[in-house]
């Protein structure tokens, strides 16, 4: 009888499985969620503590309380905006510019977000640390001489209006999207936009007192170095995670994103000991994040192997960049946004239209077909974003500073925004 009962419900089962509506239906996958829930925390992790560090300890003793301040107000905010409306206006809807407000304050989630197989309440989680980091990745234009009121504000009306609409148009099913523009996890959505904005304010915000002449050191070289091996590790999240799923694809990216960090360590060392003949420590991380800035567009989509080649591009590149932006124009970019993640995601960004060619490993060009067409496509969707985010970020500033100081008086410069704007010290000085 116990054998008669198993074969007739075994047999009823594949009655059900067989009727179409049933079979249609999508079944969350457990690994892939997991995987996802893992690589949100990783990619939080880079913002807090991971970026904050690395910004904080480049900064003087006097301000590294209001960088890791910054960064954490920037992480409250922007979670808070992406649940109310930024998720649904990225995700919601098929429209050529922006989404819709059906799945504002995260109501509506289907169950299961197609064509993943990821609850899409994860899906939507995963999305919100990209958000997180975005407008957090600005600050390093501006420390040591900014007014907190401005950076929270700039932050929230940046996101929705920069941030939110590219991301739609690339990653939401846009216009850029329907072009055929290639972004596996943010060269262009995320580095390009944060990277042009950062070169913007810069300038408009001006330079710190006594750049380029009379400039100290990073008050902690070391707090740098771990909140670099922090942005390092969470970049697996970063990188990995956009792959959607627990797969080969993610281990691909993982596997070019960590090749690429090291190649980039390794010729930003290099170049910093041809030039001034010792390789420092803020130059070895410095290069690494380049290397990660420059292979995330193309995480997923090239071989591992190309990971090192577009890392060691990247550190060549951003670090003679990045001479050239504080020395040359003397723009005080202070922590290098523009230079590193700026050129790093446009170069990356580029490269991929090579490196994803089957003939090297990669899994094809999609829409395009052939590599100049798709570098077209690339550069097309580069412009328009450099287009857009230096436009509205200079509206931005220009509105805002009509409302709030934009830049600390020079009293408060010199004494440090640690104690001037939040009236604390990061540490406590002997007497």
């Amino acid at each position: 009888m116990r054998c008669l009962a198993l074969c007739g419900s075994t047999c009823f089962g594949l009655v059900l499985l067989a009727t179409p509506a049933l079979a249609a239906t999508p079944v969350i996958d457990t690994g892939h969620t997991a995987w996802i829930l893992t690589a949100s925390a990783l990619v939080l992790f880079m913002t807090l503590p991971g970026l904050a560090l690395f910004y904080g300890g480049l900064v003087h003793a006097r301000n590294v309380l209001s960088v890791l301040m910054q960064c954490f107000a920037i992480c409250s905010v922007a979670s808070v905006l992406w649940a109310v409306c930024g998720y649904s206006l990225v995700f919601d809807g098929t429209g050529a510019l922006i989404g819709g407000l059906g799945k504002a304050f995260l109501t509506g989630l289907d169950a299961v977000r197609t064509p993943t197989l990821l609850p899409e309440s994860a899906f939507a989680l995963y999305q919100m640390t990209f958000a997180v980091i975005t407008p957090a990745l600005i600050v390093g234009a501006f420390p040591e001489r900014v007014t907190f009121p401005f950076v929270v504000l700039f932050s929230a009306l940046w996101l929705m209006l920069v941030y939110v609409p590219v991301a739609h148009w690339i990653w939401g099913g846009g216009w850029l999207f329907g072009l055929g523009v290639l972004d596996f996890a943010g060269g262009i959505v995320v580095h390009t936009t944060a990277g042009i904005a950062a070169l913007v304010l810069a300038v408009m915000i001006g330079k710190r007192r006594g750049f380029p002449a009379q400039m100290t050191p990073p008050h902690s070289p070391g707090m740098t170095m771990a909140g670099a091996g922090m942005l390092w590790v969470g970049w697996f999240g970063f990188n990995g995670g956009s792959a959607l799923a627990s797969d080969d694809s993610a281990a691909n990216a993982i596997l070019a994103t960590h090749l690429s960090a090291a190649a980039g360590a390794m010729a930003w060392t290099a170049a910093e000991w041809i030039k001034i003949r010792k390789p420092t420590s803020i130059g070895i991380v410095t290069g690494a994040v380049a290397g990660l800035a420059t292979i995330t567009p193309a995480a997923g989509l090239v071989a591992p192997g190309a990971g090192i080649l577009i890392g060691f591009a990247g550190g060549i590149v951003c670090f003679y960049v990045t001479l050239y932006v504080k020395q040359r124009l003397q723009i005080d970019d202070s922590l290098d946004v523009f230079a590193v993640h700026g050129v790093g995601g446009m170069l990356g960004s580029l490269l991929l239209a090579v490196f994803a060619l089957p003939a090297l490993g990669g899994i094809g060009l999609g829409k395009s077909g052939t590599v100049w067409t798709q570098l077209g496509v690339q550069a097309m969707a580069i412009v328009v974003t450099i287009v857009w985010s230096g436009v509205v970020t200079y509206g931005l500033t220009r509105a805002i500073g009509l409302l709030t100081p934009i830049r600390v008086d020079a009293e408060a410069e010199y004494e440090g925004l640690d104690l001037t704007s939040h009236g604390e010290r990061a540490y406590e000085y002997g007497s």
